[in-house]
């Protein structure tokens, strides 16, 4: 069934349709609204969150409908997912029904109690989100953490993690932002030495709240943006379903309720379908939140080959893609320019 729905939304895709006969590969799905930091290059210093999670009947209806067909949830959103007491409840529930899971935490709570819990579970993927090798630079864009108790957590979990064999992924993540980019040989050289990490990611800025003037060139919309086909679809707490990772942030509406329609209408919703139309046309620009979005659109090959294959074995190439992407002519892997 998965790669029969796979087959379809390449297809969809390739002929540039606009109604799908198949639902996303991949689902970001905010489990909890509440987090313990405020970072000024996230989202939730224009979006307020309320101090919220999902209900438990809103999960199970969406891992319900989208288990058939669905390969990856990444159960990550504006919260901090350990401030989720059902979390481990929830990796559970989607391993049921044979759905991976990725969840992205600032390690503040990742004591050795959250970390055995964690290792217990069939989570697929864990990233650990460190956004600068020094104290001062680390505490900058993380204010209420200390650094000395986050890189303590991390050590102390990768060493649990290789201790008891797991086959977890451990990702250790930094943002590049403009006061740790001098940090990142050193990020790359201390991480890279512990063991238990099996990658250690360099991700580029994909807010616009420190960069609002970045654009897309009118010349890299003549490739669609794979989201719209491929997904990652987006569930907010609340239940609320956005077209993408990035639309509900750049203040887009959201396109369904998971409970109130069924996800094969939501992921055709007369909107996704406009989206899609204007994508295909090569006027992706003519969208507000398509023409303020950070991510960078890829050629067709490269998504071709994420839909060719499993999307767990996608999300675990994923670090490697994005090194190789680096090498590759400008032409595969479109970003936002700065405008000057």
């Amino acid at each position: 069934m998965r790669f029969t729905n796979r087959l379809q939304l390449l297809w969809g895709y390739l002929r540039r349709q606009t109604r799908l006969d198949a639902l996303p590969v991949e689902y970001i799905v905010e489990t909890t609204a509440k987090c313990n930091l405020y970072c000024p290059m996230c989202p939730r210093a224009t979006h307020p969150q309320p101090k919220e999670d999902m209900a438990e009947e809103v999960f199970e209806r969406l891992v319900s409908e989208a288990g058939r067909t669905a390969e990856h949830m990444m159960l990550i959103g504006l919260g901090e997912p350990l401030l989720d007491a059902r979390i481990y409840d929830r990796i559970e529930l989607c391993a049921r029904h044979g759905i991976s899971t990725l969840l992205s935490t600032n390690a503040v709570l990742l004591d050795e109690r959250a970390g055995e819990r964690l290792l217990e579970t069939p989570l697929e993927q864990l990233t650990l989100s460190i956004d600068g090798a020094s104290k001062a630079t680390f505490e900058l864009y993380r204010p209420a953490a200390r650094f000395e108790q986050v890189r303590d957590n991390c050590l102390r979990f990768c060493r649990l993690k290789h201790e008891r064999r797991s086959r977890l992924q451990v990702v250790v993540q930094m943002v590049r932002l403009e006061r740790n980019t001098g940090e990142v040989e050193e990020f790359v050289r201390f991480w890279r030495a512990v063991p238990g990490v099996n990658h250690v990611r360099i991700k580029e800025d994909e807010t616009n709240l420190l960069q609002p003037e970045a654009r897309h060139d009118p010349r890299d919309w003549r490739h669609p943006c794979h989201y719209l086909w491929r997904g990652p679809m987006y569930v907010k707490h609340s239940g609320e379903v956005y077209p993408c990772c990035q639309s509900y942030m750049l203040d887009g509406r959201p396109v369904g309720r998971v409970g109130e329609q069924p996800l094969e209408e939501i992921w055709n919703s007369e909107e996704i379908q406009r989206m899609r139309r204007l994508h295909a046309l090569g006027r992706a620009g003519e969208i507000d939140i398509c023409a303020r979005c950070m991510i960078a659109i890829p050629h067709p090959l490269l998504v071709t080959g994420s839909l060719l294959v499993h999307g767990k074995l996608v999300r675990r190439a994923l670090p490697v893609i994005e090194r190789l992407a680096l090498k590759l002519p400008g032409r595969w892997l479109q970003p936002p320019r700065k405008r000057p």
